[in-house]
């Protein structure tokens, strides 16, 4: 079966308000109009106004009520139209849902999913275009998710909303038009990704890719040039940014010997930067026969030309060369 993640998305969606009338839909053009990317299609009609909520054109205004919301019991869906709008929403995100369950010794939880397309999309310049893996994932209280594939964003949203903890869920714009198969089992309404868990979606032995997002897809592609070489690359979809689950990486390193980070967003402190430093603190390390290696969007602001857009984007062509490189071929 065949689905986009916006199909995948809205399934859970609907699950989710299906099973749990704690469970509602708010955000910007999500109820009348179905959604900006058509992710809560339907939802409206069959949840009325009180399920999926309209709201003004004010991120602080509807994450802050969304936040209140789940700290008096119910389960919001906070759905933000890209994440680069969530900047103005960021006090309501770090301060008053991440913090307050650590504030208040336990006594408040804030069981909260907020999600949206993030990083970069196409031709709408820099200040539409930036990754929040790397701010979302560096606080403590948050859970970070970020889905490649149907399966992960169906499994991932549904625990997201299942937990008691406030969830990010980072999605791409760019993957909403991309059809995945989904597995009967994820067909199911019991399916559920766990957060915290990565997925090896190929199997190698010469060198450990790891990506969240879009450039999953990136990866397995670069495997499939690398692969006619006689080069066979493990890829690992971290699926979860924090808390990370660095073992699966480790286990990885342990048996290829060269690791390669894969992200859309930026170098600096960025999840590659982690998952570089974590290797190196911890017993993977020693079995490194190379430096790993690291490849991120440019360490600039988006540009808005596309061949610059195209530059600033980590391409199959970049993993291909940086596998060669920290293989030395």
């Amino acid at each position: 079966c065949p689905a986009a993640l916006p199909k995948s998305t809205a399934w859970a969606l609907d699950e989710e308000l299906e099973r749990d009338e704690r469970v509602f839909l708010l955000g910007e053009e999500v109820a009348q109009y179905d959604g900006a990317y058509k992710i809560s299609r339907g939802l409206w009609k069959k949840y009325g106004d009180k399920r999926v909520i309209d709201t003004p054109i004010s991120e602080m205004g509807f994450a802050g009520i969304a936040v209140g919301a789940a700290m008096a019991g119910l389960r919001p869906v906070c759905e933000f139209m890209t994440f680069n709008f969530s900047m103005q929403a960021i006090d309501q995100v770090i301060n008053s849902a991440a913090k307050t369950c650590y504030m208040s010794a336990g006594s408040i939880a804030v069981p909260i999913v907020f999600r949206g397309p993030n990083g970069a999309s196409a031709g709408v310049a820099a200040q539409h275009s930036q990754c929040f893996a790397a701010w979302y994932g560096h606080c403590p209280g948050l859970k970070v998710v970020s889905p490649w594939s149907s399966e992960d964003a169906k499994g991932l949203l549904k625990a997201s909303i299942r937990d008691d903890n406030p969830v990010v869920m980072l999605e791409s714009e760019l993957l909403y038009g991309v059809p995945f198969e989904m597995s009967e089992q994820a067909q199911s309404k019991e399916f559920v990704v766990p957060i915290g868990k990565a997925k090896i979606e190929k199997q190698g032995t010469h060198v450990t890719l790891v990506a969240h997002s879009r450039p999953v897809g990136h990866c397995l592609e670069a495997a499939a040039v690398l692969s006619k070489e006689g080069v066979e690359c493990e890829v690992i979809n971290l699926r979860t940014i924090r808390p990370m689950d660095i073992e699966t990486v480790e286990a990885s390193v342990v048996k290829t010997n060269h690791l390669v980070t894969v992200e859309g967003g930026w170098p600096q402190f960025g999840v590659g930067a982690e998952i570089c430093a974590r290797i190196m603190e911890g017993p993977a390390f020693n079995y490194l026969d190379a430096p790993a290696v690291r490849v991120t969007g440019a360490d600039v602001p988006m540009p808005y030309a596309k061949i610059l857009e195209d530059n600033s984007i980590p391409q199959v062509k970049d993993i291909v060369f940086a596998v060669k490189k920290t293989l030395n071929i």
